[in-house]
């Protein structure tokens, strides 16, 4: 599904990524680790077009980011549903509102709309939480409603870079519980963390990345540095 092929990416002097190759396929679950400063959040910048690499290729399902034109970036972006730390919802609008937002910008008719986000409200486990402010809500709760938000237009593959990173261990657990049942219904998921714990709890593969280049790289793996 995703294939990175011999990619370099700088910043000045500064070499974020160093001829990597990875293949990811598709419905899997993949944990991304290493320090801050890794490479980890460039190889998610990478992959939804948000930065182009100085030399290789990365392909999602056959088509090459670093070639799509600027214009057809946001329809890329519809495949992929994006969550970081920073969860950034809208403080003055409900649940509801921030998740129906996400479908408002990118057109959606209001049937769809009222049709889709209680859908995703139950999913995610909060139907009871529609009428509320993220003043009003837990941690976790909001970041809850920031994967709801990343997934109204079912992507195929959700990108989350570091959501468990202001959360307790208790919460932290439940977003990463979440993740799984996403990735159990068909998306595949990409998880960039530096929580050790968590990431040898899932057992899933585990990508580990070191001054830009991935060093490890295990089928039910575990946190190891």
């Amino acid at each position: 599904m995703i294939k990175f092929d011999e990619v370099t990416k700088t910043y000045g002097k500064v070499i974020a990524l160093k001829n990597v190759s990875l293949e990811i396929h598709k419905d899997e679950f993949l944990s991304l680790v290493g320090q801050s400063g890794a490479g980890k959040s460039t190889l998610i910048s990478l992959i939804i077009g948000e930065e182009r690499p100085d030399s290789g290729r990365i392909l999602i399902d056959d088509i090459d980011v670093a070639r799509i034109r600027r214009t057809d970036i946001p329809f890329l972006r519809r495949k992929i549903g994006v969550v970081f730390q920073d969860i950034k919802l809208l403080r003055n609008r409900t649940a509801y509102e921030n998740v129906a937002f996400a479908m408002e910008v990118s057109g959606e008719k209001n049937n769809s709309i009222r049709k889709e986000v209680p859908k995703i409200l139950e999913m995610v486990g909060l139907e009871d939480k529609a009428k509320a402010f993220p003043h009003e809500m837990s941690g976790g709760e909001k970041q809850r409603i920031a994967i709801a938000r990343a997934l109204v237009h079912k992507p195929v593959l959700l990108l989350a870079d570091e959501p468990t990173g202001n959360l307790d261990s208790i919460n932290a657990w439940d977003i990463i519980q979440l993740l799984l049942k996403i990735n159990k219904n068909g998306t595949t998921v990409i998880l960039a963390t530096h929580a050790k714990d968590l990431v040898n709890s899932v057992k899933k593969r585990v990508v580990t990345i070191e001054k830009g280049e991935i060093v490890l790289d295990q089928q039910k793996g575990k946190y190891v540095l």
